[in-house]
């Protein structure tokens, strides 16, 4: 189960973590194209993203002391097979020049903190095993569920924000969330 750390500031001299905004849009899109390039949006969890929008609250950037955004974290709303609603959070990604400020730790804290708080039950993403868990995430959780495409077993990762809210969960991650309206022209 997670644990939120309260007493980790999601606000430091160096960065401030807060809500994306419309405006942030390009600027994320540089740093997630710089972060993982053009292949990213091959990747299987993009299956699950989509034409989606994030889940409600759970869409947070990060802007340096300058105002620049160098980091990003997002989750969705997915359903985990027979656990039912969760979430899949992805991608995180932070700034190169930024990476020795623990901002992905606080950027992780924050979002999963306020998911736990807005009432989700769990949380699952395809990583790096080591690095994902310091913050309770385990390939244990996700042993009977599977993705819409190939991925390696080692990296598909849960989280129990709930106490149980994975204990044998089995089938298909599928996207849940709402629908990214489209602009038309005219």
């Amino acid at each position: 189960m997670f644990h939120h750390r309260p007493h980790l500031a999601v606000a430091t001299p160096a960065f401030r973590i807060r809500d994306e905004r419309f405006a942030d849009v390009a600027a994320r899109e540089a740093l997630l194209d710089a972060a993982f390039g053009p292949e990213r949006f091959a990747k299987t969890c993009e299956r699950l993203r989509e034409g989606r929008r994030p889940a409600e609250g759970l869409a947070l950037v990060a802007e340096g002391a300058d105002g620049r955004l160098i980091g990003t974290v997002r989750l969705w709303h997915v359903a985990a097979g027979s656990a039912g609603a969760a979430l899949m959070l992805g991608p995180i990604a932070v700034d190169g020049a930024a990476r020795s400020l623990g901002l992905g730790a606080a950027l992780m804290h924050a979002a999963l903190g306020r998911a736990a708080r807005l009432g989700h039950r769990a949380v699952v993403l395809v990583g790096d095993e080591p690095w994902y868990r310091r913050f309770g995430f385990a390939a244990d959780l996700t042993r009977g569920l599977d993705l819409p495409g190939p991925v390696d077993r080692a990296r598909f990762l849960g989280l129990a924000l709930v106490d149980g809210a994975l204990d044998g969960a089995v089938g298909m991650v599928a996207a849940t969330g709402a629908v990214e309206a489209l602009a038309v022209a005219a």
